[in-house]
């Protein structure tokens, strides 16, 4: 909104200094500063609220017993975190342009689905909150608007947007999709959201590295929506693609703003309204930028959490059908659990896990010149 505004005045009186809006690296700074203060100052209104209407954690038997202290700390706290994303978004991006709308529409949508579950356990009081199930259908539906849009929409596929895809370290191998490209939309969508889900498991864990992955994919799209860098990089130009980096420059603050009240010991807890939004949101980036490849490598914390719970289960139900007992691989799953029954404190595990994902995230900076 202040984007437009300030360009119908420019465009209008031409006052000294308002033509700065023009700039992505202005608006993607202020957008990040903007969602870091919405983060300070509601956060402190929404624990309250959440506080005064009882809406709290409730006691995770799957978890290590030390998580039962844990129990009745005010949960639903995605909403500070969508607050603070998406208003800056509106405040500071084109709202003409596609992409922006695409990922407004995927975060709410998966936020939406999120937002029921974490209702449904805390005021209805059932303990698997949304039906497995319906969370899937929700999540598939928010996938396949959106794969249908890309595929489809006149916009991009006019400027080669539509189906293909660019692989890691690898130099001028791009793949086209086709039939495929609606299913591996879909599943991406899907699993980001429910990896970090997952991830979300500790204080401070899942939302911080949503900040780490955050902010480097809007360097990468500061990249693919320059055609002069992404020339320079041999990357595929994607005209507009851009303004997401303010996208992703709101998410960087709106996560170190949530981190103030969400790290050790934390005060609110992000829950499915949030983890799923923000997995959500990190696929469609990924996917909007022809990266869809390089999640495995940007988003390893919360591929490998989600694959230590995949193996933990079919190694127990392969060792069950064989043994007439299920073993375990880890002490528990996902792997930050098994690291708090080996015995580490909570911030150290956090802070490791940090540690990896800023390493992560700078191999992944590096695929677009090591090729």
């Amino acid at each position: 909104m202040l984007y437009h505004l300030f360009t119908w005045i420019e465009n209008l009186y031409s006052p000294p200094g308002f033509g700065i809006v023009r700039f992505l690296t202005f608006r993607a700074a202020a957008a990040a500063i903007t969602a870091l203060l919405i983060s300070f100052w509601l956060g402190p209104k929404i624990i309250a609220l959440l506080k005064k209407n009882q809406i709290g954690e409730s006691a995770k038997l799957e978890a290590p017993k030390n998580h039962l202290s844990k129990a009745g700390t005010p949960t639903m706290g995605g909403l500070i975190v969508l607050t603070a994303l998406l208003l800056p978004v509106i405040l500071w991006s084109n709202l003409q342009n596609i992409y922006v709308q695409l990922i407004l529409f995927v975060t709410i949508g998966m936020g939406i689905v999120g937002f029921i579950d974490d209702y449904l356990k805390v005021k209805k009081k059932k303990e698997k909150g949304l039906i497995g199930w319906y969370k899937i259908i929700g999540q598939f539906a928010v996938g396949i608007v959106f794969g249908l849009i890309l595929m489809n929409s006149n916009e991009l596929t006019s400027i080669n947007a539509a189906t293909i895809t660019t692989v890691p370290f690898l130099k001028d191998i791009n793949f086209d999709l086709t039939y495929f490209y609606l299913p591996v939309v879909v599943f991406i969508i899907i699993a980001t959201s429910n990896a970090v889900n997952l991830t979300d498991g500790l204080d401070g864990l899942a939302i911080g590295t949503v900040g780490i992955v955050g902010l480097t994919l809007g360097v990468i799209c500061y990249i693919s929506g320059n055609i002069e860098l992404s020339n320079y990089l041999n990357i595929i130009f994607l005209r507009g693609n851009g303004e997401l980096a303010i996208f992703c420059a709101a998410l960087g603050g709106a996560a170190l703003g949530f981190l103030w009240f969400n790290s050790y010991p934390a005060q609110v807890f992000m829950g499915d309204t949030g983890s799923l939004a923000l997995g959500g949101a990190i696929g469609a980036i990924t996917i909007m930028v022809k990266k869809e490849f390089i999640l495995p490598i940007l988003g390893g914390i919360f591929f490998i959490e989600t694959l230590s719970v995949i193996i933990q289960r079919l190694y127990f139900k392969y060792t069950k059908k064989k043994y007439g007992q299920g073993r375990r691989i880890f002490l528990m799953a996902p792997l930050h659990h098994h690291f708090e029954l080996k015995g580490i404190p909570e911030p150290k595990i956090v802070t490791r896990f940090y540690i990896i994902a800023i390493l992560l995230m700078i191999i992944s900076l590096t695929t677009f010149k090591v090729r």
